[in-house]
């Protein structure tokens, strides 16, 4: 929701759009917070369903009580629920067969694994919400046939892929697509730097997931000396133009940027390294990252600040904590589209400490030197 796009109303809580739809009228929409918890849900229109600013309050009041009557029922489950876990921690203790029935021989796991297995639990079921959501989403972009085109940016290591597949867990195959690009052909070379991603843009209905973009020509290549400087200035002055006439085409651009630290990367190169499940994401590129971690921050700092725009603003992602990082990562898909049916009882509010701003991002790299 766009405040500037409604005004308030004699009740609190209750908005109206400024310019009313030739046939539907004016916008009803409630936007209020409950519980620690923020809600947006639209009410109607004026004239299709009869509403004022009275019924419109009504309404607003009604949703106000349902949203309380949940919140009382789920107390009280947690109350049960913490009654129960308790007389089953207290059986499952006294009975150490069925402890080693669900665990095998519990007693030989390393607590951190044992740890990260529970973890990773909880934080599927927290994410399923949301990817209902993006089923929905899916569902409005086709019946709408409108586009959608998502950027994945980051250093190496910095949690892109893993987030790609959480987002494409449960959506249908038939209508999403994920695209990356390798090492361009030598005719590719030859072209406008553009097509060779231009041809695998989205059909009405569609949306596309780039894991790395061309972006790679903003940072990985000048580094790596893919391109010439020539090419790279040439690249930072066009990409602004380009991404303006996407969204004037009436695609819906999203540009993600997955933030990891120094620290964290490197952690997550050496688990790579020993890890012989892991061992085959690492690459010779990967190996130079933390060598060249200045001249890759240089690069970004450029690219953040001269290529975030209002038509096409980058979202920076703190992606240390994966799971943090992959569901601020679907909130910005979901609110990039108003879509149908969204579940208001969410929380679609970015969260602060892991979804933060541009100009937050480029103020402490200044601060820390690290660019």
């Amino acid at each position: 929701m766009n405040l500037s796009d409604y005004q308030g109303t004699k009740f609190r809580g209750l908005f109206i759009s400024k310019e009313a739809h030739e046939t539907f009228g004016h916008k009803y929409v409630a936007r209020f917070q409950l519980n620690k918890k923020r809600y947006v849900k639209v009410l109607g229109y004026e004239n299709v369903d009869n509403l004022n600013d009275d019924t419109a309050y009504e309404m607003l009041l009604k949703y106000k009580d349902s949203l309380l009557n949940k919140s009382k029922v789920a107390i009280k489950l947690k109350k049960q629920d913490k009654k129960d876990t308790k007389n089953i921690t207290k059986d499952v203790s006294n009975d150490e067969e069925l402890m080693r029935e669900l665990l095998g021989d519990f007693k030989d796991i390393d607590p951190a694994v044992l740890k990260e297995g529970i973890e990773k639990v909880y934080h599927k079921e927290e994410m399923k919400q949301y990817q209902i959501e993006l089923i929905k989403l899916q569902k409005y972009l086709e019946k709408t046939n409108k586009k959608v085109i998502v950027l994945f940016e980051g250093r190496d290591a910095s949690g892109k892929g893993g987030a790609i597949r959480r987002i494409t867990r449960y959506m249908n195959s038939r209508h999403y697509r994920v695209v990356a690009l390798g090492k361009p052909s030598e005719t590719q070379q030859s072209q406008w730097f553009f097509q060779r991603y231009i041809e695998h843009f989205p059909t009405g209905g569609e949306v596309l997931l780039f894991d790395r973009s061309w972006y790679n020509r903003a940072m990985v290549e000048p580094i790596f000396g893919f391109c010439t400087e020539e090419q790279h200035e040439i690249f930072m002055e066009d990409v602004v133009n380009f991404e303006h006439d996407l969204v004037r085409q009436d695609i819906t651009l999203v540009k993600l940027y997955f933030s990891v630290s120094k620290a964290e990367q490197f952690r997550r190169f050496e688990r790579r390294r020993i890890d012989q499940l892991r061992q085959w994401k690492l690459s010779e590129v990967d190996l130079q990252a933390q060598d060249l971690w200045d001249e890759f921050s240089e690069k970004k700092y450029e690219m953040l600040k001269r290529t975030h725009t209002r038509s096409a603003p980058w979202h920076i992602l703190r992606s240390d904590d994966k799971h943090k990082a992959r569901l601020e990562a679907i909130k910005v898909i979901l609110n990039s589209v108003d879509y149908d049916n969204r579940n208001y009882a969410l929380n679609f509010e970015a969260d602060s400490n892991y979804n933060i701003s541009v100009q937050k991002e480029l103020r402490s790299m200044r601060k820390d030197k690290d660019y």
